[in-house]
């Protein structure tokens, strides 16, 4: 077996046909399914299904393949490593970001590595939590920010900062008296609300919120999209639930917008900081941990925006957790 076959199944994997895998190579349709034919032989087990619709891998394939993909990208990195004529830290990393979290977040990590490490090349990936979760299940990324803390046993996890969950909706709405700085469950039960469908993790957080109080919330739209949730809350189509990394990044729209706490809950979410093991993170991916830790620490000491608190120091090893102070009470 050589290095080559590896890249090729994964290619195949990735493509989902030997054809279109054969297109992304650069390489013959037969000399590919030759080499794929002497991967099998040296693994002594098939790794591809075959039929008329195109290739899946069989389960000994799938495991060779997120191992795979994990070596590649980690001879990458050595290979770029050797090559660099500087002591500089380099490499790529891959981050995968929540919407709100990249709102938040994401220019000031950006910023941050360009200036002190220019060498980094960082792949920032936005997606849904659920989205976020499987890509660093599967071993696709290095680091994530996602809002539960027990993704995968085989992955470092540690408690980033909580965010404060706001009622969001635009200064011109009417929906909630002018006069009003915060709002009780009660008084947003009879809003028209536009949430995330009901596989998100935070419409199910809003959902056992207000079943616990014995209210209903009055949905009248279901939406992944961050970027039009929000265009249809302005449209005052509806209000939304939502920490305030959902309106920073509206400021250069010029849009203007109202965040009301909650009178009556404590209403807030975590975030956890993942990534792989020490053992299995490079040089380069742990310099953006705790870069990302840094810009987090940013986040809850200034003041422009509120709901942020520190959960856990860059440079310093979490403390035991305390449960009951962060859970939506």
């Amino acid at each position: 077996m050589d290095i080559r076959q590896l890249r090729y199944f994964v290619q195949i994997v990735e493509s989902g046909s030997l054809s279109k895998a054969s297109r992304a190579l650069h390489i013959a349709q037969p000399a590919l399914s030759q080499q794929i034919a002497k991967l099998e032989e040296w693994v002594g087990r098939p790794l591809l299904n075959r039929t008329f619709k195109g290739v899946t891998p069989t389960d000994n394939g799938l495991a060779l393949y997120h191992h795979a993909r994990f070596m590649l990208r980690q001879l990458d990195q050595a290979l770029s490593i050797a090559r660099s004529e500087t002591g500089e830290v380099q490499g790529m990393v891959t981050v995968g970001l929540p919407a709100t979290t990249v709102a938040a977040i994401g220019l000031p990590l950006v910023k941050r590595i360009r200036e002190r490490y220019p060498s980094i090349l960082l792949n920032v990936v936005e997606g849904m939590s659920g989205h976020i979760g499987h890509l660093m299940r599967m071993g696709q990324l290095d680091i994530a920010v996602l809002f539960n803390k027990d993704l995968s046993p085989d992955l470092s996890v540690e408690p980033l900062l909580s965010e404060e969950l706001f009622l969001i909706l635009p200064q011109h709405s009417q929906l909630v008296p002018r006069k009003n700085t915060t709002v009780s469950t009660a008084e947003v039960a009879e809003i028209p609300l536009i949430l995330p469908t009901s596989s998100h993790g935070l419409r199910q957080r809003i959902t056992a919120v207000f079943e616990n109080r014995g209210l209903n919330t009055k949905v009248v739209a279901e939406i992944d999209s961050l970027s039009l949730l929000m265009d249809c809350v302005y449209d005052d189509i509806g209000a939304t639930i939502k920490p305030i990394g959902a309106v920073m990044k509206e400021g250069g729209h010029g849009r203007k917008w109202r965040y009301l706490s909650f009178s009556d809950v404590q209403f807030r979410r975590r975030n956890f900081l993942y990534s792989l093991p020490p053992e299995r993170l490079s040089t380069a991916a742990a310099v953006v941990m705790n870069e990302l830790k840094q810009a987090a620490c940013e986040l809850t000491v200034q003041k422009e925006w509120p709901g942020f608190e520190q959960l856990s120091p860059p440079n310093r090893a979490p403390e035991a957790e305390d449960e009951a102070a962060v859970n939506v009470a």
